[in-house]
């Protein structure tokens, strides 16, 4: 009788961590005690780590800088140093409040945010074929998610993986009866690149926004103003999927020799976190972005060209390049706007410049 594949929703997690027994936002200096509904979170404007409090119905943001410099905080006082954890949490969830745990990425290198099955069974999947792919020599290699959940209910496929899992074994130098350690490493290992399918799915909601970019053009053609601007952000989506791509292949091929993975499985797993940490704090900058994407309709309204600015001025400082992207570095005369695009909508030309 052939013994049935472990399906990937059954791997093993790891115990989550209490928040009583994670490191909270605390600090010794009164001054923060006196405060009312403090939240910690990345400004807007600058994309710096600020601390907000509401002055009678205003909220007031204060730079770690300023607080640090006003408090007379020296840089080792465990309230810098606490600015300083709280400004690595914001790269991870988008606000602290005090009292709040610190995220798991800091303590334990987990993830803070969940995983659905789908995702753990599409790892699975993808490792195990590469475990199959090692024992017979093929080269072919499945990528896309709904492909490799049918192969999961494969009967021949399952006979595959269960005798891949032995060979591995021995292969491993641990013997064929010690096959379920291999069962058990191949689980770790899915567990973990689950978060990065996880994350490879978010890649499509940008691919979608760039087949919209793309559908507006075309809409918007004989308007040289709007296209202008649409054109711009086109190239400037196109390169950050190319660039998100590029950063999941990387991730692909450093895991994708499955017996070597196996036997350094400790250091792939940090990889791999390192990897999911990079890409969760670039992807988390998108959610704005992207949720208005999801709701637009490909049609022509007074709304559209603002929209194509918006995404500009998100994209821009991101992902032009090098011998493009240009920053104001000096104030400019009073009255003069700080924006990238002119009213007509065409980028405008700036005085002050430091190139990156």
């Amino acid at each position: 009788m052939t013994e049935e594949t472990p399906a990937a929703a059954e791997a093993p997690e790891t115990d989550a961590v209490e928040d009583d027994d994670r490191p909270k936002v605390a600090f010794e200096h009164v001054f923060f005690s006196k405060l009312e509904d403090v939240c910690f979170r990345i400004s807007d404007q600058t994309g710096d780590p600020v601390m907000v409090i509401r002055f009678a119905k205003n909220e007031v943001s204060l730079p770690f800088s300023g607080i640090r410099k006003e408090l007379k905080l020296p840089k080792d006082s465990n309230d810098s140093k606490m600015l300083d954890q709280c400004a690595t949490a914001l790269k991870y969830i988008k606000g602290l409040r005090l009292g709040d745990p610190l995220p798991l990425e800091m303590t334990s290198r987990e993830a803070s945010w969940e995983l659905s099955d789908k995702h753990r069974m599409i790892a699975y999947q993808r490792v195990a074929m590469q475990l199959v792919n090692w024992m017979t020599g093929g080269d072919q290699v499945i990528t896309e998610p709904e492909e490799l959940l049918q192969l999961a209910e494969d009967p021949n496929i399952k006979k595959n993986i269960n005798k891949a899992f032995g060979e591995a074994a021995v292969k491993l130098g641990l013997g064929i009866d010690r096959k379920e350690e291999v069962i058990g490493h191949v689980q770790q290992l899915a567990q973990e690149l689950a978060y990065i399918e996880a994350l490879r799915d978010r890649l499509r909601h940008i691919d979608g926004m760039n087949q919209k970019l793309q559908a507006f053009r075309r809409l918007y053609g004989r308007e040289r103003s709007v296209m202008e601007v649409v054109d711009q952000v086109t190239r400037l989506c196109e390169r950050a999927l190319k660039d998100f791509k590029d950063a999941f292949l990387e991730v692909d091929a450093q895991t994708g020799e499955i017996l070597s993975v196996l036997r350094n499985l400790a250091s792939q797993i940090d990889y791999i976190r390192d990897k999911r940490d990079e890409l969760y704090a670039r992807l988390m900058a998108w959610d704005e972005t992207l949720a208005e994407w999801d709701k637009v309709q490909i049609k022509m309204s007074q709304d559209k060209p603002e929209l194509f600015r918006r995404t500009y001025h998100f994209l821009a400082p991101r992902f032009m390049m090098v011998n493009e992207w240009v920053l104001m570095t000096k104030p400019r005369p009073a009255g003069e706007s700080q924006s990238l695009l002119g009213k007509d909508g065409k980028p405008k030309k700036p005085m002050h410049v430091m190139r990156w």
